[in-house]
């Protein structure tokens, strides 16, 4: 699953039309070049690439400015990337981030069960981590040198926990009215 090509999806989606210095500009005040680690180029390359495939339409203007809009096809996939962004418990901390940028793009009840499903797959990195956390030195690292391995585990189970609380405390949040989601009436 690419960071990159939902965020750069989503900001079509919101856009409605849009051009790749925007998109490159608005992620910069996001700084998704540092947690996301998306870069200019990149950015162009995934504009060419989803045009490409049939999910954006380009439009070239009298200046020579090249503007894009999603397709159909195009916010199948950005609700399909978006979906699975929220709903993934592993450790991809920038595509949950990508995700949490267009949460509202969601109704409230498909958002919580998805972030639900991810808080699932966190309960189960927290037990599988806590087994080895728990082994202590009776756990048998044979490797010479690879004592310290056990960090690992500590740290991917510590990880678990607190994306575990922050992912209840944001269902709790979305459950109580929190956002102004797809689904609720626009002011």
């Amino acid at each position: 699953m690419s960071t990159t090509r939902l965020l750069v999806l989503g900001l079509v989606v919101g856009h409605g039309t849009t051009h790749g210095y925007a998109i490159h500009h608005e992620l910069v005040l996001w700084d998704a070049d540092k947690w996301a680690n998306v870069k200019w180029g990149s950015i162009y390359h995934a504009l060419r690439q989803l045009t490409k495939e049939g999910k954006l339409a380009s439009v070239e203007d009298p200046s020579g400015r090249v503007d894009y809009r999603i397709t159909d096809e195009g916010h199948e996939a950005f609700m399909l990337l978006l979906r699975g962004a929220l709903s993934d418990g592993g450790a991809h901390a920038d595509l949950l981030s990508a995700g949490l940028a267009f949460l509202t793009a969601l109704p409230r009840a498909e958002a919580i069960a998805l972030l639900e499903r991810r808080r699932a797959a966190l309960e189960e990195e927290r037990e599988r981590t806590a087994t080895i956390v728990g082994a202590g030195p009776d756990r048998a690292w044979k490797t010479p040198g690879t004592e310290h391995v056990p960090e690992m585990f500590a740290l991917w189970h510590g990880n678990a926990d607190h994306a575990l609380q922050w992912t209840s405390g944001l269902i709790e949040r979305l459950r109580g009215g929190a956002y102004t989601m797809a689904d609720d009436v626009r002011a």
